[in-house]
């Protein structure tokens, strides 16, 4: 989810620029900071953000310049000059150097620049101009976030491959525990009591019962279920948070197939599964 928009715009003597910046964010947060006296334009990148976009921090800056008016402004103020004249004077009868017109004119209040008054259109035409130079930074955002999606689709798509072919191994896997818990149960009950009557019937008993706690196929036709709904949601966007919701699922089921695990097998693959599923859950993070 990250990415960059910029848009430039002018009206009305303004001159503007608008950049957009976007960060990773498990919800849509959209950020402002604007001139002064453009309020109304944070209502403006916050409604163009919310269109565009479901997740992640989104910071709006808008730079804006007036244009100068230019030396033709520029007015004396001739009751502020004539104080500094009068003293200027007064000084230069005790000896001291006469004053230049350009020292007069640095003087502070001689030159005044008129504040011009902007009507309500004027400045009305203004703000629209900005507000559409802030719907292009959020376009050009759009299409860098977009062009890195198609960056990470494959990679996304290789975490879930891998996730299935880990799914696939330990169903394979988990057809020999029935027998290794057996072995392992009989082995033991031979060693502590291997004259007890019917010791056959309760080895057959207690390792069925075991083998029963350590049924792992509910977890793996769960993990498999859970591979087709992320292909699923990755060809239906915006499914970021679907995804993050999906790889809470994912740990889950890989978490209770490690305890289940009777194997070392099994339980190194149930290990690396967890490992990719944490990585593809990184990945999700930049997904709309």
């Amino acid at each position: 989810m990250t990415g960059f928009g910029r848009a430039d715009g002018a009206e009305g003597g303004w001159t503007w620029a608008v950049e957009v910046r976007s960060v990773n964010g498990r919800n849509l947060e959209v950020r402002f900071r604007g001139p002064p006296g453009f309020d109304s334009l944070e209502r403006a990148a916050k409604a163009s953000g919310q269109k565009s976009f479901s997740r992640g921090q989104i910071t709006v800056g808008v730079q804006a310049k007036r244009a100068d008016p230019g030396a033709a402004a520029l007015k004396v103020n001739q009751d502020i000059l004539a104080r500094y004249l009068a003293l200027a004077n007064q000084l230069a009868e005790e000896g001291a150097t006469p004053p230049s017109a350009d020292g007069l004119l640095a003087l502070r209040g001689v030159l005044e620049t008129p504040e011009e008054e902007e009507d309500a259109d004027a400045r009305a035409a203004v703000e629209a101009a900005m507000a559409a130079s802030i719907d292009a930074a959020f376009d050009a955002l759009k299409m860098s976030r977009d062009h890195e999606g198609a960056q990470l689709l494959p990679v996304v798509t290789d975490f879930i491959d891998r996730i299935e072919a880990l799914v696939a191994a330990a169903e394979a896997e988990a057809a020999a525990q029935v027998e290794a818990i057996r072995d392992r149960f009989t082995r033991r009950m031979t060693e502590l009591a291997p004259d007890a009557p019917g010791l056959q019937d309760r080895i057959f008993l207690e390792a069925a019962a075991l083998a029963t706690k350590a049924d792992v196929r509910e977890e793996l036709d769960r993990l498999t279920a859970h591979v087709g709904s992320a292909r699923t949601l990755l060809q239906q966007p915006p499914s970021g948070r679907k995804l993050d919701f999906l790889m809470q699922e994912f740990m889950r089921e890989a978490n209770t197939l490690c305890s289940k695990s009777a194997t070392t097998a099994l339980t190194g693959i149930g290990l690396e599964l967890k490992a990719v599923i944490e990585q593809l859950r990184e990945q999700v993070q930049n997904v709309e």
